[in-house]
């Protein structure tokens, strides 16, 4: 019982597309533990092409961004450093995740992290009229238009995979 109850809870993530004025749909799913992004995608009938990860770095001046690509790509390092700004950007190890950005590892999403960090989505979102990104805690991810994505993200839209 108390898990049903769990799965109705709103992130701060859906809290902040609500407050927006955003269309977006909640897909729930079963899993106690961390799901790699191909994996979910197949598991929830999605195509891996519009469904995204977020990726967080720091670069070499000490500040962090989130980089947001298809789950079954690979983040170019050199691409999404030019996209901020910086000499070199670097994955931040997993078990910093949670202290970066107040989400988990498989919860992750660039939409109310504890900080507004810089945010660069791949351009290809832009071939989709819906992606799916996390919903902001395991178990759940969020569909939405790719505008209204990089509305609430601020983020920019860049080629930043290989």
């Amino acid at each position: 019982m108390a898990k049903n109850k769990e799965k109705d809870v709103k992130t701060n993530a859906m809290r902040i597309l609500e407050t927006l004025g955003v269309d977006f749909e909640v897909i729930t799913y079963e899993c106690d533990e961390f799901i790699d992004g191909v994996h979910l995608a197949e598991k929830l009938g999605e195509p891996q092409e519009s469904t995204f990860k977020t990726l967080v770095a720091q670069g070499k001046s000490g500040g962090y961004f989130a980089f947001v690509i298809p789950v079954a790509e690979e983040l170019d390092l050199k691409a999404a450093a030019r996209a901020v700004g910086e000499k070199a950007v670097e994955l931040i190890p997993v078990k910093d995740i949670t202290k970066v950005t107040g989400y988990v590892r498989g919860g992750c999403t660039a939409i109310g992290m504890k900080k507004d960090y810089p945010t660069v989505i791949d351009e290809n979102c832009i071939l989709y009229d819906i992606i799916m990104v996390s919903g902001g805690r395991i178990g759940s991810q969020i569909k939405l238009s790719p505008d209204d994505y990089i509305r609430a993200t601020g983020a920019k839209c860049l080629p930043i995979i290989f």
